[in-house]
């Protein structure tokens, strides 16, 4: 696959969905094919999914029900969109994906790690992001801009939960940082929009260097 697979995480109110907005239209205006792209959802079947985990319908099933939905979700998304899109060539920039579940599944919600793992495996194979970036920021600080982001709609299944869940939420991403320092790069996420976007656009030019760089020498060995 000769695109570029690039993740973004953190927890709620961490401005995933508008620092995504802001690359991708930078990198547009450089020429590059870009898809957005968001989990759950993402494709038809996947976004059907969506619905049911957010509204809270599978919360009394458990979370190891919630982590099958996601995995469902997950498969099919990578199927339909994420996939084809890399075969072409395409820079994918997906809010949220595998470290979601890692977190909001294992950390959050107490899943057994083997299990997820072993679920991990079979739904996604060898198709882990390139880049991802972790937007880190105090939960308070981040639940305040989720609820201004929000409006008068109600909390989602995972904005609603205590605080406690969010802060241990927010330790396990950087622990997968710390574990990953070579995919997760980890952005704190409370400063200025501008000075946000500058810096993750030094990362993915950088990573978009390296990539070019493989496929070169992979053609001239070829």
């Amino acid at each position: 696959m000769n695109g570029l697979f690039i993740t973004f995480e953190g927890g709620e109110g961490a401005g995933k969905s508008t620092q995504i907005a802001r690359l991708a239209d930078r990198l547009r205006t450089e020429g590059r094919d870009v898809v957005t792209t968001r989990e759950p959802g993402g494709s038809p079947g996947a976004e059907a999914i969506r619905h049911v985990i957010l509204s809270g319908a599978a919360e009394r099933g458990g979370v190891r029900l919630e982590a099958l939905l996601f995995a469902a979700a997950r498969n099919d998304h990578l199927e339909q969109l994420i996939r084809p899109a890399l075969r072409a060539g395409k820079i994918v920039l997906c809010d949220r994906f595998v470290d979601s579940s890692r977190v909001y599944q294992g950390a959050g919600g107490g899943l057994d790690p083997a299990f997820l793992k072993a679920l991990e495996h079979v739904t996604i194979g060898a198709t882990m992001p390139d880049l991802t970036i972790i937007l880190d920021i105090d939960p308070v600080e981040g639940l305040r801009r989720a609820d201004i982001r929000r409006g008068t709609a109600s909390a989602d299944r995972f904005e609603k939960e205590r605080l406690e869940v969010h802060a241990r939420r927010r330790a396990s991403y950087l622990d997968i940082a710390a574990h990953e320092p070579d995919r997760c790069k980890v952005i704190d996420a409370s400063r200025p929009a501008d000075d946000i976007a500058a810096d993750i656009f030094a990362l993915v030019e950088s990573r978009l260097a390296e990539s070019e760089t493989r496929v070169q020498e992979d053609a001239l060995v070829n």
